[in-house]
């Protein structure tokens, strides 16, 4: 089932879709392992954003830990 995307500010129909990491406790700040995952939706009009979170794996958590 496919939903049609509207912004909630402006009404707008075209948005982009990013993804972002960032740290979580102080064990993952202080070594810098990027261990929370969202995906940013945003109006291409307005630029509203909303966040949505997501899930990362402990594979892709140890290989950032290895490659930061």
């Amino acid at each position: 089932m496919s939903q049609k995307y509207v912004c909630p500010k402006c009404g707008n129909t075209q948005f982009e879709a990013d993804e972002i990491r960032t740290t979580g406790g102080r064990f993952s700040k202080i070594f810098d392992i990027q261990n929370k995952k969202f995906t940013a939706i945003s109006c291409t009009q307005c630029k509203y954003t909303e966040l949505y979170k997501g899930t990362t794996s402990a594979a892709g958590n140890i290989l950032d830990f290895f490659t930061s």
